[in-house]
């Protein structure tokens, strides 16, 4: 008997504390934010993908230069070959071999930097958006702002993802 009255009890306690979390958290202003949608249309996303480009532009023209020679040697070696003495055949070989190599080493050097140089300016939008949803979320009196992708319902009033686009937008 004892025991049932302390199950009781300890129920009654465990759900009146739910109770009170529940009624805390709708006493709680939330908002939700899609990250990706704003940093697909804020323009320094563009702006930086521009600049990396252009920055990145002639290695990849290199790369695409020994691409095509690459080619070039291999087809004129299919096309060649009965017509070649066996030395020619490889020093062609060689030759393929040295441009495919030197392809390897520059296109690694090229992703590695290319990427690096992009998680930098990336790294600096996200800061830029983090910087306006802390202030949306300030001045609209949110204690909690949510990524959308983590919820799975939001009324579409709890977004604040174009306020965030507005404002970054206005940053430059």
């Amino acid at each position: 008997m004892k025991k049932l009255f302390k199950s009781i009890a300890l129920a009654t306690v465990a759900s009146g504390a739910l109770l009170s979390s529940a009624a805390m958290a709708a006493d709680q202003k939330i908002a939700v934010v899609n990250f990706q949608e704003v940093m697909g249309k804020i323009p320094q996303t563009a702006a930086v993908m521009q600049s990396l480009e252009a920055e990145f532009k002639d290695a990849k023209a290199e790369l695409t230069q020994l691409e095509k020679d690459i080619k070039y040697y291999q087809e004129k070696k299919q096309r060649d070959s009965s017509l070649m003495s066996k030395k020619e055949i490889e020093e062609l070989d060689t030759k393929i071999a040295t441009f495919y190599q030197d392809y390897q080493v520059k296109g690694k050097d090229l992703q590695q930097k290319a990427g690096a140089r992009q998680n930098e300016e990336t790294n600096k939008i996200v800061a830029l958006v983090r910087q306006a949803i802390d202030g949306i979320a300030a001045k609209g009196n949110y204690d909690l702002v949510l990524e959308q992708k983590a919820v799975v319902f939001a009324k579409p009033e709890t977004s604040i993802t174009d306020q965030v686009v507005e404002q970054v937008s206005k940053i430059k």
